[in-house]
């Protein structure tokens, strides 16, 4: 299976999308600062995945959810279930 994923900020409230075939260790990754984009944002919490049986799939939902209409997917989706701002 491929993950594509929301992380989100303790620290500074904004949000990380990305595509995995592991989601467990990459979401580790990202709390212990072994990814760039996300190294000095942590802590993260992950508040949104869906599962993909293939790699391009996910990739592809990645880039859609990267979009404006996939931001405004992802914000209505979630809107009540966060408590904070979106």
């Amino acid at each position: 299976m491929f993950y594509t994923y929301v992380l989100r900020s303790k620290k500074d409230g904004g949000w990380y999308t990305g595509a995995t075939d592991n989601l467990k260790k990459r979401f580790s990754e990202h709390n212990d600062g072994k990814v760039y984009s996300t190294k000095d944002r942590g802590p993260l919490e992950l508040v949104y995945y869906e599962a993909c049986v293939d790699k391009t799939d996910a990739f592809t939902r990645e880039q859609y959810l990267k979009s404006g209409m996939g931001k405004r997917y992802i914000r209505n989706r979630l809107k009540r279930f966060l408590t904070v701002a979106l």
